[in-house]
Order: structure tokens, then C-alpha cells, then sequence
């Protein structure tokens, strides 16, 4: 067993003693669904039930590993950015921000939020590695950004253009007088970026019913509840900033760097990126 082997083994022990797993976990879920390891068997059965109903799901998690990965490679090599904050960034799985970003800039610095004991594990692990004085990470959670932000200003420079990813996450906030919760949340975070920032996301949407009555069921199931939003309601996170092209779409039309084996299959997560002025 290699030294980093070690001390994963080690770190998982400490914290998984305490993650109740006994209720599935959506970061896990999403894990299974990826092909990756860091799940239980209550995670794969709410996983196998969820897909069951929407049979889509799988193919929405690889493609959105995909949009990941061209988005963090479209804001290092050619809009030159060189400081990203990825907050909810759930499990590591390949092609991963830090990655990404670290292929295209070596001198990239990532900054990683989430507040999960299981992605804990992982993230000090990573911080061990071959990335660690380039990549970082905050245990806090996106329902305060008043917290992130105050941690995150320690570890990236607020004078020069930051990445801010929320991929997959604004679906953990619920839709609360007209969305202004989670709008409000999104614009403190917003504010606080310096002219020439990027703010780049994507979420589940209602635009299927087989997904609307999956992710109703999962709701009820005790884990922590998801909200999809229509996407007109994911394009105003983007008020005040420019849009880029080509706007919110369903992301596996996000400017696409190949051209597919097959017909695309209709995916119900839309995503897009957008610069403060």
C-alpha cells in the first residue's frame, strides 16, 4: 500500500464513522451512477429505484461530468482564467476541475466547497497529492456564502478574475418566494467577484416528467430534498452579468468539442457560463 493509499484508508475510517448510511446521500447516488466506488448499498438501491423511473439519469450524470470538463478547459485555455471556485463539488470522479484546469494552466489555483463527510475524506486526500499547493479546499456549506466567502478570501486573490462553478448544487436550495432564497445567495456570491469574473453552472430541470415524478420519490425517500427549476428560472442566476454564447442550453449542446457517435439523447440539465462586466 503506497503512502497516499495509506492515508485515504486511514482518513475514511476517521470520518466514515461517522456518516449515517443508513439513508442514501445524493454526492454517493451521483457517485454510483458515474461507475465509482464511494457508495453504499443503500445509495445503489435508491440509485437503481431513481433510474427505474428515469432511465435518463445515467446518461445525465456522465454528460455532465463532460460539460464539466469542457467548461473548466473553455475558462483556462481560451479565456485565460486562472483562479476557480467550484462550490458543492461532490465526490472526485475523473476529469475533475482541478484537472482540467491544472492540463490547460499549471499555475491554476482551485478552490473546492463542500460540506459533506465523505467528500471530506477525499479532499484532504487530494490536498496530500501532486496538486496540493495548487488546489485547496473549503468545508462549508452554500446556504451560507457569507462563510465561503470570508474562507475563501484567504485562499484566492479577490483583485483578479475568479471562476465561480456551481455545478449541479443551486438544486440542494429550495424554491421559495419566487427563488428569491436561492437568488439571493447566488447574488451575494456574485458581488463579491471582481470585474472579469465567470459565473458557470448548470442544474436538473423540470422538463420531463419522468424526471419530475423520480425526483419526487427520492424527495420522499428522507435524503436530502432536490428542487428542479424550469430553464428560465436557471437563466436568471445570470442577471447582470453578459451571457456568452451560446446562452443556456441543455448541456450536451454547450459548445460541444466533438461531434456524437449518435443522436444526441434529450438531457434534463441545461447550463452556461457568464462574465461580470
Amino acid at each position: 500500500m503506497t503512502g497516499d493509499e495509506q492515508f485515504w484508508d486511514e482518513a475514511e475510517k476517521d470520518l466514515t464513522a461517522g456518516i449515517d448510511t443508513s439513508v442514501p446521500h445524493s454526492a454517493r447516488i451521483w457517485n454510483y451512477w458515474m461507475g465509482g466506488k464511494d457508495n453504499y448499498p443503500v445509495d445503489q438501491e435508491a440509485g437503481d429505484q431513481f433510474a427505474a423511473i428515469y432511465p435518463g439519469i445515467v446518461d445525465m450524470a456522465r454528460t455532465s461530468r463532460y460539460f464539466i470538463a469542457r467548461m473548466v478547459r473553455f475558462l483556462a485555455e481560451d479565456l485565460r482564467m486562472r483562479q476557480f471556485l467550484d462550490i458543492g463539488t461532490g465526490l472526485p470522479s475523473h476529469d475533475n476541475t482541478h484537472e482540467v484546469a491544472h492540463r490547460a494552466a499549471a499555475d491554476a489555483r482551485v478552490v473546492y466547497v463542500d460540506n459533506d463527510p465523505l467528500v471530506l475524506v477525499h479532499a484532504r486526500a487530494l490536498l496530500t497529492g501532486a496538486h496540493g499547493e495548487a488546489t485547496d479546499y473549503i468545508d462549508a456549506d452554500l446556504r451560507d456564502p457569507t462563510a465561503i466567502l470570508e474562507k475563501a478570501r484567504t485562499k484566492l486573490d479577490f483583485q483578479q478574475p475568479i471562476a465561480l462553478m456551481l455545478m449541479g448544487v443551486l438544486g440542494h436550495l429550495p424554491i421559495e418566494d419566487d427563488d428569491r432564497y436561492a437568488l439571493g445567495i447566488v447574488e451575494e456570491l456574485k458581488e463579491a467577484l471582481p470585474p472579469g469574473s465567470y459565473l458557470a453552472l448548470y442544474d436538473g430541470t423540470n422538463t420531463s416528467m419522468a424526471y419530475v415524478e423520480a425526483i419526487r420519490l427520492y424527495n420522499e425517500g428522507g435524503s436530502l430534498p432536490y428542487y428542479l427549476r424550469s430553464p428560465e428560472q436557471l437563466d436568471r442566476y445570470f442577471e447582470g452579468f453578459e451571457r456568452l454564447e451560446p446562452g443556456l442550453v441543455q448541456i450536451q449542446r454547450w459548445r460541444p468539442d466533438t461531434p456524437p457517435l449518435a443522436e444526441d439523447p434529450e438531457i434534463d440539465a441545461w447550463g452556461g457560463l457568464a462574465r461580470k462586466p
